[in-house]
C-alpha cells in the first residue's frame, strides 16, 4: 500500500487572472501597521491578516485590487493549506508619499524611544578571607638560620633591659614616709582657745594650755 504524499506550499505568485473575489470584508491599508506594508510601485505587498505572510497584491492596474491565492505556509516547506484571505479584497487609502512620511516619522519615534547606552559600574574585587590569601614561600635555609639565632638574640635583649628592670624592682620595694605637716604655733593657740571657750574654762595666767584650775595644795 503506497503512501501519498502531502503536496507542499507553492511560492505566491505576482498576478493572476481569477476573477474570484473573497466574500470576506476589504483589508483597509491604513489599518494595518506601517511596517507591514509595502507600497513602492510594482512590488505592492502587505501581510496576510490571516496567515501573517507576505502576500503581494494584484490587480494594480483593474478595478479591483485583491491578495493573491496563497498557502498559509512557507513555500516548500509547510503544507500546501490554502488561506481563506486568498483573493480578499484590498482598499488602498494611502499614498506611496504618505506611506513614506509616516513610515519615516515612526522611525524617528522608534529611535527616540530606545534606551541609551547603559554604562555599567565595574564591579569592585571582593577581599579575600585570611585563609584564602596564598602565602609567600618560606625560604627553609632562612629561617633555620633564624631559628638557630634567637637564643643569642633572646640574651642580648635581655641583658639590655636588666638594668632598667632592678631599677624599677628597687623603686616598687621602697617605702616613701610622709613627714607631718608641721602645724604653726598661732594654729595651735587659736585650736586652744576654741577648746577653751566651749568648755568654759578660765583663761590661764602663765600661757598654758586653758585647763580648769583647782584648789591650791595646803604645805
Amino acid at each position: 500500500m503506497s503512501s501519498a504524499v502531502m503536496p507542499r506550499a507553492t511560492e505566491r505568485p505576482r498576478r493572476t487572472r481569477t476573477k474570484r473575489v473573497s466574500s470576506l470584508p476589504a483589508i483597509v491599508v491604513s489599518a494595518l501597521p506601517l511596517n507591514n506594508i509595502d507600497l513602492f510601485p510594482g512590488t505592492e505587498s502587505l501581510v496576510c491578516p490571516d496567515c501573517e505572510t507576505w502576500c503581494p497584491v494584484t490587480g494594480q492596474q483593474g478595478p479591483v485590487q485583491k491578495l493573491v491565492p496563497h498557502h498559509t505556509g512557507k513555500a516548500g516547506v509547510a503544507a500546501a493549506v490554502r488561506c481563506r484571505s486568498s483573493n480578499r479584497r484590498v482598499t488602498f487609502d494611502l499614498t506611496v508619499g504618505e506611506w513614506n512620511k509616516a513610515l519615516a516619522e515612526a522611525h524617528k519615534e522608534t529611535l527616540s524611544r530606545r534606551p541609551s547606552t547603559v554604562l555599567r559600574k565595574p564591579k569592585t574585587a571582593v577581599t579575600p578571607a585570611v585563609t584564602q590569601m596564598p602565602t609567600p614561600p618560606v625560604d627553609d635555609k632562612a629561617e633555620r638560620k633564624a631559628q638557630r639565632q634567637f637564643p643569642a638574640r633572646r640574651a642580648t635583649e635581655w641583658a639590655a633591659a636588666r638594668t632598667a628592670v632592678a631599677n624599677a624592682d628597687d623603686q616598687r620595694h621602697q617605702v616613701v614616709v610622709k613627714a607631718p605637716a608641721e602645724t604653726s604655733d598661732r594654729n595651735l593657740v587659736n585650736r586652744q582657745e576654741r577648746i577653751r571657750r566651749k568648755a568654759a574654762w578660765p583663761t590661764p595666767m602663765h600661757g598654758g594650755p586653758g585647763l580648769p584650775l583647782g584648789k591650791p595644795r595646803s604645805a
